[in-house]
């Protein structure tokens, strides 16, 4: 009988319980794999800086291009003046890449797929953005909430939907890295569950829907931190530039 779905998503004490006041800081499956991913982006950096050929090889390459990458995407939706935010928005676009790429191999733990983590991350992001918004343009940053052109009668209505949507945005931000994630790996489980319980003669239709999906998954492991990272940089141009 296939195992329930939802049991790869259970975060599991690793080590002694730990515990200051009400708040448990255990180390955990979930720390773990954060970890792992922090190391390795570490590691491949790290290596593919050191000897910086004319002709890189596949690891320099693999740094290149995600520097290159990145840069792009700032300049592309944050202009000029987000640049000294580039290391920021850099770790980011790769912690959340690679926690998204290590649950997709068997038997590890996606971290993304869990709304607290994503959350916290989203809520840093927007306290910072909010913070930079204010230091830019000072209480000038609050005309981000009265958009020009629109008429005097329906500016109150206006007003408020636009503090309701930027208020919105941790957990706009937040719940879709943490949906997809969680869909994609649920529907995984499921799949690889129908093949197993129908054996080799009849789980050909299911390992097939399996392997597509995984192919499938991985694609949107990128896309999520791709989201994640340039809806990061609209924000981000927002508090530089107010656009209103």
């Amino acid at each position: 009988m296939a195992s329930n779905p939802m049991t790869q998503f259970n975060v599991h004490r690793i080590g002694p319980d730990i515990k200051i006041g009400t708040f448990d800081i255990s180390f955990t499956n979930a720390s773990l794999f954060m970890i792992i991913s922090s190391v390795a982006i570490l590691i491949i950096f790290n290596l593919g800086s050191k000897k910086n050929s004319l002709i890189p090889n596949k690891i320099q390459l693999l740094a290149e291009l995600s520097y290159t990458f990145v840069s792009k995407m700032i300049s592309d939706t944050a202009g000029l003046k987000a640049k000294p935010y580039f290391a920021f928005i850099f770790s980011l676009f790769m912690f959340v890449l690679f926690c998204n790429m290590f649950g997709m191999i068997p038997y590890t733990f996606t971290v993304t797929s869990h709304i607290i983590v994503t959350f916290v991350l989203a809520s840093f992001i927007f306290i910072g953005v909010t913070i930079i918004g204010f230091m830019k343009h000072g209480f000038g940053y609050l005309k981000l909430f009265v958009p020009s052109g629109v008429p005097a009668v329906l500016l109150p209505l206006i007003v408020i939907i636009e503090i309701i949507s930027y208020l919105s945005r941790p957990i706009s931000l937040s719940v879709r890295l943490f949906a997809n994630m969680m869909a994609g790996h649920t529907m995984m489980k499921v799949f690889g569950g129908f093949v197993i319980s129908l054996g080799i003669v009849g789980g050909w239709l299911p390992l097939s829907f399996s392997v597509a999906l995984t192919g499938l998954e991985i694609l949107v492991a990128f896309l999520q931190a791709y989201v994640f990272a340039i809806l990061t940089c609209i924000y981000l141009n927002d508090a530089l530039n107010l656009h209103h």
